[in-house]
């Protein structure tokens, strides 16, 4: 009998991943505003849920830095790379310093840098949930092939609403109001988000 790990989402052990949404990506990433959009809903909640926020940039002196409509200046590491995946040596330190057990990964683009960054992240034993309204690449068929590619390998593939509902948990936490206020903020952003809708189409 096989048995799956439940994971589930603590902001005391939970950091933000923000996988290189950089300038020279503009206009060639399908639903582009999309991942901005929920991009920017999930810094803000980090913010307000003091979780931890790291931040890539591949090769930057090519591709730009991270796009300016993206407010990462409290960002825990804001790092250049080479690597495809995210998890590299700073990344590491900032994760043991801050006892991470859990990951939110969102960025671009899916069947690349995210799913290097998660297969990485599984290999050595963290949690790790991608926001599926949050990746994205140049090529759509990519990102449902990517995130069940993911899935497979044990990460728990869920949305930025559910996950920012499962780090409040209760309607008394004294946080709740702040990311309620912060999901109805961005309700019209979420209906016109494709990018879910086609992996949840074919593969749930």
């Amino acid at each position: 009998m096989s048995f799956q790990r439940i994971t589930k989402l603590s902001p005391r052990t939970t950091a933000l991943f923000v996988c290189d949404i950089q300038e020279r990506f503009k206009g060639v990433i399908w639903q582009y505003p999309s991942v901005i959009s929920v991009a920017t809903k999930m810094i803000k909640a980090s913010k307000h849920l003091d979780i931890p926020i790291i931040v890539t940039e591949q090769y930057p002196k090519g591709l730009g830095k991270t796009v300016a409509e993206l407010d990462v200046s409290d960002a825990a590491l804001n790092v250049p790379k080479t690597k495809f995946s995210m998890y590299i040596p700073e990344v590491q330190e900032v994760l043991k310093k801050n006892n991470i057990k859990s990951v939110l990964l969102l960025g671009i683009e899916s069947h690349v840098c995210v799913l290097q960054t998660a297969l990485d992240l599984l290999e050595n034993d963290y949690d790790v949930h991608v926001l599926a309204d949050g990746v994205s690449s140049t090529n759509q068929p990519e990102i449902s092939i990517a995130l069940a590619r993911m899935r497979q390998a044990g990460a728990a593939v869920t949305t930025s609403e559910s996950a920012l509902f499962q780090l409040v948990q209760d309607a008394k936490d004294e946080k709740f109001k702040g990311i309620s206020n912060l999901v109805k903020d961005y309700s019209e952003a979420t209906k016109v988000n494709k990018i879910w809708g086609a992996f949840s189409s074919s593969h749930l």
